[in-house]
């Protein structure tokens, strides 16, 4: 079925994710976000986070939540409201981090060959990794697994579901494309992007086969539920992608094109539902109007746990434990089994930030990496202290060229969007120490100068331009 892509209104808007106040009961420990190491086989080399909440059930179901591309698992942590959801409804959150650069830089592998396939190899396989970590180390439910994610991370739950179909039991994508959209690594920045150029049109019986006859070849078992999100005003992974998918996964289940039903559950939230025979409803898609890519914004978390079936936990729970280790426990292998354009993930909302260690003048560094297109661009800055000591709560400044404007970013907020721009730091990045770096950047569109500020200031001192 081809859609005509409608006229978009300019470049996508990643916007912070509000966190949503949910009531919980009040643990005997505060849970906190923990980072795993030697989780498990990693050929994706890939970090593992995983939030355990303090009252859980027994056997607690998992989710996988997965951020966009130059984020990072703490930034989805910080930026989205699965972690206080899973306070309330007692399920384990994993937040893995792609380590993968294409265009963006840490974007979750949905284009290669060994992605693509069961036990191929890949971030695919990481991510299993991970799974089987949480389900000896803290008995998980194997039989409610469940992926969510936003851009990269939507793009990387589609991903799953395709190649792992046994493993997960639903998954919610935001902003997501096709399983095997990207033909290649080539073909994954946005601005030579066959899949997220605008033209991507295929089949439902295309998409399918795909499904069918790449990701797992054989297999006949049930498939995961799927929900799809979309704003309508997304240029940047293009609304008609919301489209394709749901002609894919409808032709997974072997159900109508044509939606059982449909509603506006809230004020602009558009929803089509494909139930089958039963009455059960397979796939679920979201047209949000006039949203650019800046999914998942309040409440939408809360509307995919729902879907997912996850706000009926069992009753028993277990008691507090304390931080897991960092090495997996002895056991046996994960299993050997066997992702955009994508946009930049939504990060967290400001927090109150450290006193500010301003460094003495040149001893800082900013390697700036530019990408432009038509009427946008994206930016990459890798901010290095270079000085003798760390700093500790930072600030960024830089003059935009003229003509260029902010639209959304990543790992810094940023005020104002044009002119004299300051960058301030996360909760989550406000310390750099000796030598390190962080990496931070945004998506603008630009009237044709698409030249690099030509000057930046580490905390009022001026720093070195690589």
């Amino acid at each position: 079925m081809r859609i005509v892509r409608r006229l978009l209104l300019g470049l996508a808007t990643s916007v912070v994710a509000v966190g949503l106040v949910v009531p919980a009961m009040t643990p005997a420990h505060a849970a906190t976000l923990v980072e795993v190491t030697n989780f498990g086989n990693n050929p994706g080399g890939m970090r593992m986070h995983v939030y355990v909440p303090d009252n859980r059930p027994a056997n607690p179901a998992i989710v996988v939540a997965m951020h966009g591309c130059g984020g990072n698992g703490p930034g989805f942590y910080s930026g989205s409201e699965f972690a206080s959801l899973a306070d309330r409804y007692g399920y384990i959150v994993i937040y893995p981090s792609a380590m993968q650069q294409a265009g963006f830089g840490n974007c979750f592998d949905v284009w290669s060959d060994a992605a693509k396939r069961r036990g191929g190899g890949s971030d695919p396989v990481s991510i299993m990794s991970m799974i089987n970590y949480v389900q000896q180390q803290y008995r998980g439910d194997p039989n409610r697994v469940y992926a969510t994610g936003s851009s990269s991370g939507g793009m990387m739950t589609n991903h799953m579901l395709a190649v792992y179909p046994d493993v997960f039991k639903a998954g919610a994508a935001f902003m997501g494309v096709p399983y095997n959209c990207f033909a290649n690594a080539a073909d994954y920045p946005p601005w030579s992007s066959q899949c997220t150029g605008g033209n991507m049109n295929r089949t439902p019986q295309q998409w399918g086969d795909a499904v069918r006859q790449q990701a797992y070849p054989g297999y006949t078992g049930p498939r995961p539920r799927v929900q799809l999100w979309h704003g309508t005003a997304d240029t940047l992974v293009p609304y008609s992608l919301l489209q394709e998918a749901v002609e894919q996964w409808t032709n997974v289940f072997g159900l109508s094109q044509t939606p059982t039903s449909s509603d506006t559950p809230q004020p602009n939230w558009n929803r089509r539902r494909f139930a089958d025979s039963s009455g059960t409803v397979q796939v679920e898609a979201y047209s949000i109007q006039g949203a650019g890519h800046s999914l998942p914004s309040s409440g939408m978390a809360a509307a995919a746990i729902t879907f997912l079936g996850l706000t009926n936990p069992s009753p028993t729970t277990a008691p507090p434990t304390t931080a897991p280790p960092t090495t997996a426990p002895p056991t046996t292998a994960p299993p050997t089994t066997a992702p955009p354009t994508t946009a930049p993930p939504t990060t967290a909302p400001p927090t109150t930030a450290p006193p500010t260690t301003p460094p003495p003048s040149g001893a800082c560094r900013v390697t700036a990496t530019l990408n432009a297109w038509n009427s946008g661009l994206t930016a990459n800055y890798r901010i290095t202290n270079s000085g003798t000591s760390p700093v500790n709560g930072w600030s960024l400044v830089f003059t935009l060229p003229s003509g260029q404007t902010i639209t959304s970013g990543w790992n810094a907020t940023y005020s104002p969007s044009s002119g004299q721009v300051t960058a301030r730091n996360m909760s989550y990045n406000a310390s750099i120490p000796v030598n390190g770096s962080v990496d931070i950047g945004f998506q603008a569109t630009h009237t044709g100068n698409t030249a690099r500020p030509t000057a930046f200031a580490l905390n009022g001192a001026s720093c070195t331009v690589a």
